[in-house]
């Protein structure tokens, strides 16, 4: 018979060890297991920098993405990584285990916001796309795309980003900072930029920043990719001539606060982007062009066309003479024989004065 004092000796050290095995088994399970194996809907959460550990695991236990806020303390504690969460967004899941949700968090696996940057956009433009994206706010992408030392440190000896950021889907997680951002998309122009196009500009007798503002103004003039090639045939031709380009999306860049209406006392307002105004192109890009203006600016159709106007179907009637450029205004800009009421068409006129018809 063992005696009472040894019993009770055994019994005190016993239930202790049977009571954390007990309780070791039980936030281990609950560490393996999901809360919810048959989740199908991912759940966006912000590990932001400002939240302990404490109110992260709290947060997922409320948020139903674990079961247990405590399992996954105690686990993390014992393993070093309650103190190595990377901060930022990530997308769960309850179907997730908690193991594999602080692999995540710990790896900083984070959710990457999707922004799709479209060929023609501008600087305001591209601002506007990320804020609504959730990535980083307007204010904060155009006080970086201000600074002028970060167009140092990309090489550039333009005065803007404008025309330098590459048209493309783009993904960055929520609050990666600017710089990054705009280095990324430049670098992606880089990317698309083949040597043989340095040479070619070098034939032309232009600069790749000329090369640029050429692209962006044929961008903006047509998004139809098959007429490119002639609408830059009609600004090469015309810059071969020493005649003024003439082009409205580039009167429009330069007009502060534009309404949407340009009207012929806009087209005598001078600024340095009324190409009705002054010779040649104008300082730097209206918008960021994509591959195909590029190469539309690179290797223009060879053609004698110095007009062309829209046909309000999207494309555009081409002139070599200035008869036969007012003979197609009359017919598909003024509403002339078409039995319609005429639309906004922006048009390359002979006249710098003429404003186009409405």
């Amino acid at each position: 018979m063992v005696p009472r004092n040894i019993f009770l000796t055994v019994l005190y050290i016993a239930v202790p060890i049977a009571v954390v095995a007990g309780t070791y088994s039980v936030m281990n399970s609950l560490f393996l297991q999901p809360a919810n194996p048959a989740a199908t809907t991912p759940i966006l959460f912000d590990a932001a920098q400002a939240k302990s550990f404490r109110d992260i695991s709290s947060e997922l236990q409320t948020a139903g993405i674990i079961r247990s806020a405590l399992a996954l303390r105690v686990r993390a504690r014992l393993q070093g990584k309650d103190t190595q969460i990377k901060a930022g967004e990530y997308e769960l899941s309850p179907a997730m285990t908690p193991h594999d949700i602080l692999d995540k968090l710990v790896r900083g696996d984070m959710f990457h916001r999707r922004v799709t940057i479209r060929e023609g956009m501008n600087l305001a433009d591209i601002a506007e796309a990320i804020d609504k994206s959730g990535i980083v706010s307007k204010l904060a992408f155009e006080q970086t795309l201000a600074n002028l030392e970060l167009l140092q440190s990309e090489g550039l000896t333009s005065h803007s980003f404008e025309g330098y950021l590459f048209p493309d889907t783009y993904e960055f997680p929520r609050g990666t900072p600017p710089d990054q951002i705009i280095h990324a998309m430049h670098t992606q122009l880089e990317k698309q930029w083949l040597p043989e196009w340095t040479q070619r500009v070098q034939i032309m007798e232009m600069s790749k920043h000329d090369l640029l503002t050429l692209a962006s103004i044929i961008e903006k003039e047509s998004g139809n990719f098959d007429e490119q090639p002639v609408i830059s045939s009609v600004f090469h031709n015309r810059l071969k001539k020493g005649m003024r380009l003439q082009a409205d999306p580039t009167v429009i860049y330069g007009i502060k606060d534009f309404n949407g209406n340009i009207t012929k006392r806009d087209l005598m307002t001078l600024t340095p982007y009324n190409t009705y105004m002054v010779d040649g192109l104008p300082p730097g890009p209206i918008a960021n062009p994509g591959l195909s203006a590029i190469k539309a600016a690179l290797y223009p159709t060879d053609t004698n066309f110095l007009y062309f106007v829209g046909n309000g179907q999207g494309k555009h009637i081409f002139s070599e003479t200035l008869e036969k450029h007012n003979e197609a205004v009359n017919r598909y800009q003024r509403g002339v024989n078409s039995g319609q009421a005429p639309a906004l068409i922006q048009e390359v006129s002979a006249d710098p004065t003429a404003a186009p018809a409405q």
